[in-house]
């Protein structure tokens, strides 16, 4: 009966969010008094697939597939329903990015459980199973009690730490039967994005608003993001006006984000912009406005011009990559 989290890979390869959701899976086993065993679909090599028992994973189900190759949540849902089912798995944990979001509902119909998404910390009790998540926007907490049998979790990203849990994970190849009328997902085309940092796998994005004041400022803004090794993006109004790309389009409307440093130039933080990037583990917020609703959002503040501060921010980290 043990706890079952789906990995999701890459081109074949984890990223630190599988890692996250291991071992916050392992943390909910020891509370449960079990042990965790993750689910692999498609083809990962059995090097990277070795990497989730550093983070507490004792078994690695491995789902390699000719018809899985495409991501398609009705078949996805569909393998991870019977692989749960065969685990008797009780409590199945899933990321909250849009696959997680797409599988976790039809997991629910499937197995007659309940889901607690968005979930940020640990289960606060067992008896009842209550969970802790994030609410309008970030500006609440609700305790959610999830009473079914089986429970889904889906886990908000960067919002428990990566730990460290090194042991020996047998893998296991897993050969499920996958009804070929479920997939309906055709992909015709892919175009991969080259040279530049995706916006939603970057750990550190810098962020810019009207505050910017023009489209001629943004390559100071650039520069940061390059010395940091970071992302690049903006609030709706910066995109609608034209001076930045959509797919730089932070927000309710555009992308949701959680990065582990957003650095918020000229941004005045509408609830909005706020809905989409309120996870973010800090938030830098620069505004001259000290009323300005970033701030409360934000770990770290400081109130003034974007176009004075952004030499000086530039200007020290030059200074500390010397």
């Amino acid at each position: 009966m043990s706890v079952l989290v789906y990995t999701e890979n890459w081109d074949g390869k984890f990223k630190k969010l599988s890692f996250e959701l291991v071992s916050y899976a392992s943390g909910v086993a020891k509370m449960l008094g079990t042990d965790v065993t993750a689910v692999s679909i498609g083809k990962v090599e059995d090097t990277e697939l070795k990497k989730l028992g550093n983070y507490g994973a004792k078994r690695i189900l491995s789902v390699d597939n000719d018809k899985l190759i495409t991501l398609d949540s009705q078949a996805y849902t569909s393998v991870i329903s019977e692989i749960a089912q065969t685990e008797n798995s009780r409590v199945i944990i899933i990321s909250n990015n849009n696959t997680g979001k797409s599988i976790a509902p039809r997991l629910s119909v499937r197995l007659k459980a309940g889901v607690g998404s968005g979930v940020s910390k640990l289960p606060l009790n067992l008896i009842p199973f209550t969970v802790y998540k994030r609410t309008y926007s970030g500006n609440a907490y609700a305790h959610v009690v999830i009473k079914t049998d089986v429970k889904i979790i889906t886990l908000a990203q960067n919002s428990f730490d990566v730990i460290d849990a090194p042991g020996n994970a047998v893998i296991e190849k897993v050969n499920v039967n996958i009804d070929g009328s479920l997939i309906k997902t055709v992909v015709k085309d892919v175009q991969k994005q080259s040279g530049k940092i995706l916006l939603t796998d970057a750990d550190i994005v810098v962020s810019g608003g009207r505050g910017m004041k023009s489209p001629d400022n943004w390559p100071a803004l650039v520069e940061l993001a390059s010395l940091l090794g970071a992302a690049t993006a903006c609030s709706r109004p910066v995109s609608d006006e034209g001076w930045r790309s959509h797919d730089e389009h932070t927000g309710q409307t555009g992308k949701i984000i959680a990065p582990n440093l957003y650095i918020a130039l000229g941004i005045s933080g509408a609830t909005q912009h706020l809905a989409g990037i309120s996870s973010s583990k800090y938030i830098v917020a620069i505004n001259t406005d000290k009323d300005a609703p970033i701030f409360e959002a934000a770990q770290y503040g400081i109130v003034g011009d974007a176009m004075k501060v952004l030499p000086k921010l530039v200007a020290a980290v030059k200074e500390l990559k010397k």
